[in-house]
């Protein structure tokens, strides 16, 4: 996709998907791997992916 690194970092660096609502958030890994980034939307819970490159 990306062909240089600042689109690569745009689009990917920091971003995270929730696995219920499958929305995108911008957020610290370590705060997301200890687990106080929560998603948003009814029901949205504390799990969460990193975005995926096709």
């Amino acid at each position: 996709m990306a062909k240089f690194p600042e689109a690569e970092a745009r689009l990917f660096k920091n971003i995270f998907v929730d696995r219920k609502t499958k929305r995108k958030i911008r957020a610290n890994p370590l705060k997301v791997q200890a687990g106080k980034v929560r998603g948003r939307g009814i029901g949205a819970g504390t799990k969460l992916k990193p975005k995926r490159k096709k």
